[in-house]
């Protein structure tokens, strides 16, 4: 059991390091539109703004998926739990007879 534990951690900071990257991502083409946009202010304004709300629904979008990943843990830790508390209890009557 350690070992998917370990495997679960490892997973949710993976995921949590590709949301960091993708939203620096974001900045810097971001930072890089504005600089480079041959585009009017009124242009570069409406580019951006969609831009960021693009970013938003990603995010959103990721954080529920990471949320629904989290709870499939929690209940698959709840059943090992349960099932564990069972195993004890199975062998505590074997050793009382």
């Amino acid at each position: 059991m350690p070992d998917e534990r370990a495997e679960t951690d490892q997973s949710q900071s993976q995921a949590t390091s590709d949301i960091a990257w993708f939203l620096t991502g974001a900045f810097i083409g971001a930072a890089a539109a504005i600089l480079y946009a041959p585009k009017s202010g009124k242009d570069t304004r409406k580019y951006l703004s969609d831009k960021t709300q693009h970013g938003r629904e990603a995010v959103e979008s990721a954080s529920q998926d990471i949320a629904d990943a989290s709870k499939d843990m929690f209940e698959r830790g709840r059943k090992l739990v349960d099932d564990a508390a069972d195993l004890f209890d199975r062998g505590r009557k074997l050793v009382k007879g």
